[in-house]
């Protein structure tokens, strides 16, 4: 179910400021090898051999030189936000230290993911309906409690199931009027 990209992207997932933390995102078939390919970790122990839905203490490094201390979380597909491999790298949140773990990422075989192309393979994968991809961007730009609470429910898939509910009675009345 769903379709498989070739090419894996990546993206910083904070918003781009001076703060604690930000977060950069690959997503594609060649996630972990990336990660490998600047990843520094205890044991040199390699992110590709490591369980999904696990986290790794170490450094993000770039020919020998150490770009910042990390949290590198994997999720192996189809147990992802979008169903393909993923890896989030938790740095510090300096807007020049995300743009240089970004770069580097980008550097070593990843291209600049387009906003929104997250959710949009999570929807091509199946791992979203079109309401809940919807959902995701209105949850982003809800500005008060209602339209916080309607998205959140439009993401746990409320209209799915109105919809299915729907399509079952229609089914039902049509094998009804025609029986």
């Amino acid at each position: 179910m769903g379709r498989k990209y070739t090419e894996t992207i990546a993206a910083v997932s904070t918003a781009l400021s001076s703060s604690g933390i930000g977060i950069i995102r690959i997503s594609g078939s060649d996630s972990f090898e990336i990660a490998d390919k600047i990843y520094a970790g205890k044991n040199n122990k390699r992110l590709t051999e490591q369980k999904s839905h696990t986290i790794h203490y170490g450094f993000i490094e770039d020919a020998g030189k150490t770009i910042d201390q990390v949290l590198v979380m994997l999720m192996r597909a189809p147990h992802s936000y979008t169903g393909e491999n993923t890896v989030e790298i938790n740095c510090h949140g300096g807007i020049y230290v995300v743009k240089k773990i970004l770069e580097t990422v980008i550097k070593y075989g990843a291209r600049p993911a387009e906003p929104g192309e997250f959710t949009k393979r999570a929807f091509l994968n199946g791992k979203l309906d079109l309401s809940q991809a919807e959902a995701v961007g209105d949850l982003i730009s809800s500005q008060n409690e209602y339209a916080r609470q309607s998205s959140v429910n439009q993401l746990k898939g409320s209209i799915r199931e109105k919809i299915d509910k729907i399509r079952k009675e229609i089914i039902y009345h049509t094998a009804f009027i025609e029986t």
